[in-house]
């Protein structure tokens, strides 16, 4: 198998992480996230990190320069060598246009999921202090099965939070999918069937055109 370089797209709360955390231990390649490596460069203290915790620190986002600068660094390690999982970035046209002058993407994979069954999958969710979650559609209780404690919704798990975070997401990151499938490597599975048929689509498309 040829390195296997992907990108995940999909609306928030398509089911990216999980599903990234499944395709990186089968393939066992490393799952990046642009969070993920923000808080290694801070915590660090590298000279990226430092500049990207005083933007932070001020409440302003990390701009374009500072977060390829990290993931240029990131890809470079190696245990990239034979190829890596991208989830979260690249977030625009010019992220994905800058990560084309260091690396080869070979297939961007959309999971794709109707708005309204993103919004009813995040305003579902429930959360308890222990770091238990669960989902009203399957659990109907108010109190935590684990520690008792009341359960609570988040304020970004909010219908209108997230249809506001839909609204960024299609502004910004959706005209990725037209992008990579200009380039023909665009690949894109239902995200609504259960999470193991999800899976499976996955490994299909990764061994069928890899």
């Amino acid at each position: 198998m040829k390195k296997l370089s992907l990108v995940f797209l999909g609306a928030p709360g398509a089911g990216k992480g999980t599903q990234a955390t499944k395709i990186c231990e089968k393939y066992n390649i490393p799952h990046i996230s642009t969070g993920d490596i923000l808080r290694a460069n801070i915590k660090a203290g590298t000279p990226l990190g430092l500049q990207a915790k005083a933007i932070i620190d001020k409440g302003q986002l990390v701009p374009d320069e500072v977060v390829i600068g990290l993931m240029k660094d990131r890809l470079a390690q190696e245990d990239c060598q034979k190829g890596y999982l991208l989830d979260g970035f690249p977030r625009t046209i010019e992220q994905a246009k800058a990560l084309d002058t260091f690396e080869n993407v070979s297939m961007a994979i959309n999971i794709a999921v109707n708005e309204d069954e993103v919004v009813e999958r995040i305003a579902g969710r429930r959360m308890c202090t222990c770091g238990e979650s669960y989902h009203i559609s399957t659990y109907k209780a108010d109190t935590c099965a684990k520690c008792g404690a009341k359960l609570y919704q988040r304020d970004d798990d909010k219908p209108e939070t997230v249809k506001a975070r839909l609204e960024v997401y299609n502004k910004q990151t959706a005209p990725l999918i037209e992008y990579y499938g200009n380039k023909n490597i665009l690949y894109t599975v239902d995200g609504s069937q259960d999470i193991n048929d999800v899976y499976a689509s996955i490994v299909k498309v990764i061994n069928d055109n890899n």
